[in-house]
């Protein structure tokens, strides 16, 4: 007599006895007084974000409806979208709006390659890496205005700055670098100001490569180039994204290098700029706030692209 034995995989698993509790239904008591004390905690940091950053920019929107100008400041007038319309009709927004793309993009390309050079070259054990490590960080600690005083100064100064001795020295003419190439300058700033940010992330990425897996590469024969191109370019994909992302965002809110070395002129009148002019030169306060409102739309537009992208870097197992 045989005796056949069923067996378990496939079948359906038994349901739980009566009366027995859901652990994703029971939350404890603990549980809900310590999710109550961190939104205590959080609540007036909320509010106090609220009010420094909403309630100022729901003002500017009302001022944006407004005609209002410094030069009358007793004529004030409701206008509707005039203001608006002045902005998107007017001479100077596309041509700002290309400057802000051109300038950015621009900085954070180059940014991006000099900082994946300074990664590559600081992943490696020397003689005062540390001191090397520090010394690259630093301009990107310096406040942005002094920065743009440094190098209107004394690098780039037609007379005595350091890159046209550097240029005499070779045999070169003097360059009159903020008029000649404005754009240019700002660029080179801006590059010089934010590589050490891209560097920081790329090295973080480079660090977090397994050493196990570029040792076996070796062994198989994969040469340095190789190894770079097929496996630790895709492993710094993400740290990538998130420095070319999060360096964008910043490089559009610059405003401190065009005021102090080019005066918005050669091509140079970002958004941030033309905001300052129409406010505090033109005294015009209903069309700057205007500019304002549509700098912080394309802004939060930028902003909200990049932390969904971030997101999807961070989801486990997500695909792209």
């Amino acid at each position: 007599m045989t005796t056949t034995v069923e067996s378990p995989i496939g079948r359906p698993p038994a349901p739980p006895p009566s009366g027995t509790p859901t652990r994703h239904n029971h939350v404890s008591p603990g549980t809900r007084k310590k999710a109550r004390q961190a939104r205590a905690l959080v609540m007036p940091a909320l509010f106090f974000s609220i009010a420094l950053t909403q309630i100022p920019f729901l003002v500017t929107i009302y001022f944006s409806f407004l005609e209002w100008n410094q030069l009358r400041p007793d004529d004030i007038a409701f206008t509707g979208f005039s203001n608006y319309a002045a902005v998107f009709t007017g001479p100077d927004f596309l041509s700002s709006l290309m400057a802000t793309v051109t300038i950015t993009g621009s900085a954070v390309v180059l940014s991006l390659l000099f900082g994946l050079l300074f990664a590559i070259l600081l992943d490696r054990k020397f003689v005062g890496q540390g001191l090397a490590r520090t010394l690259m960080i630093t301009p990107f600690l310096i406040m942005p205005a002094a920065a743009a005083l440094i190098w209107k100064w004394s690098m780039l100064d037609a007379n005595v700055g350091m890159v046209n001795v550097g240029l005499n020295f070779i045999g070169l003419p003097s360059v009159a670098w903020n008029t000649d190439f404005p754009a240019l300058t700002i660029i080179m700033l801006l590059t010089w100001q934010y590589t050490p940010f891209m560097m920081l992330i790329l090295l973080a990425g480079l660090q977090s490569q397994s050493r196990e897996v570029l040792e076996a590469a070796a062994v198989d024969g994969a040469g340095p180039l190789r190894t770079f191109q097929h496996m630790t370019l895709p492993h710094l994909r993400q740290y990538i994204e998130i420095a070319t992302l999060l360096g964008g965002i910043m490089l559009l809110q610059v405003f401190d290098p065009v005021a102090i070395m080019t005066k918005g002129t050669g091509g140079t009148k970002t958004l941030s700029y033309l905001l300052y002019e129409r406010a505090f030169i033109g005294l015009d306060i209903g069309q700057a706030a205007a500019f304002g409102v549509v700098t912080v739309i394309i802004t939060i537009a930028v902003a909200t692209i990049a932390l969904r992208t971030l997101f999807k870097v961070f989801m486990e197992g997500g695909t792209r």
